[in-house]
């Protein structure tokens, strides 16, 4: 078992995505996954690394028609576990950089949510890219989330007194840029490291969003906000979460873009 595979197998990303501070980002990222979608009769949609099917199993339960791919086994499991056998839904392993059981051009939203956090090289990254771009109708959507840098810099090496350790286990660049490896888990990049695998692919850019904004920073706050205040804070989220001084700082981001 791999460090990935131990990881999920013990982590409830699902129990993330529905606390009040997670929510900010899953109802952001179904605001943008709304939009795409807006005017395409009868879409055909693919996730890859879809996890447990926060995404994929909703959209099938609306009527859409999806095909999921997880690399992860127990999550597969859940995935699966959620159908009632009426939704087009078809779920199957898979790895984010190999989609070669997948037709090209076949579908006109493609959403990597999840694989870009665990990709530790450029050619690796461009690989799953490369794959999403492949398997997507020319002028459809591709939807791609990453974890950024300067949260995990704030709020992990300083807000957690971890400067030190980090530095000791030279996971720190001179300018501040964490490094990872497969142990760490996740994968962090800035803006300008998502704009140069962008220009590697036959893409236009639409928007890159902050999808959790400040959320992650005010977790203790969002949580406890009763539901009018929290209305209004996604009120207040949605109308910053395209800005481009604030997108950086963001915990996650969706860069979404569509085929040429």
């Amino acid at each position: 078992m791999n460090y990935l595979e131990e990881y999920y197998n013990n982590y409830d990303e699902e129990g993330r995505l529905l606390s009040r501070h997670g929510r900010v980002e899953y109802l952001t990222t179904v605001k943008y996954i709304n939009e795409c979608l807006s005017g395409i009769p009868d879409p055909e949609i693919l996730e890859v690394g879809a996890g447990t099917g926060r995404y994929s199993v909703s959209l099938a339960k609306q009527g859409y028609s999806v095909t999921a791919v997880e690399l992860i086994p127990h999550n597969l499991e859940i995935l699966k576990s959620k159908l009632s056998g009426t939704e087009r839904l078809e779920a199957m392993q898979g790895n984010a950089m190999d989609l070669s059981a997948l037709s090209d051009s076949a579908y006109d939203l493609t959403m990597l949510l999840g694989p870009m956090y665990h990709l530790y090289t450029r050619e690796d990254k461009l690989k799953a890219l490369s794959e999403a771009v492949r398997v997507t109708k020319p002028g459809g959507y591709i939807l791609v989330a990453y974890c950024m840098n300067e949260p995990t810099v704030i709020q992990y090496v300083f807000g957690l007194n971890k400067l030190h350790e980090v530095m000791d286990l030279k996971m720190l660049t001179p300018d501040w840029h964490c490094i990872s490896e497969p142990k760490d888990l996740f994968e962090l990049v800035r803006t300008e490291d998502i704009a140069a695998l962008d220009e590697k692919v036959p893409i236009e850019r639409i928007k890159l969003v902050a999808t959790d904004g400040a959320a992650n920073y005010m977790r203790e706050y969002i949580d406890a906000m009763d539901d009018e205040t929290f209305e209004k804070w996604m009120d207040y989220h949605f109308a910053i979460c395209e800005r481009s001084d604030l997108i950086g700082a963001s915990h996650h981001t969706l860069d979404i873009l569509r085929k040429i």
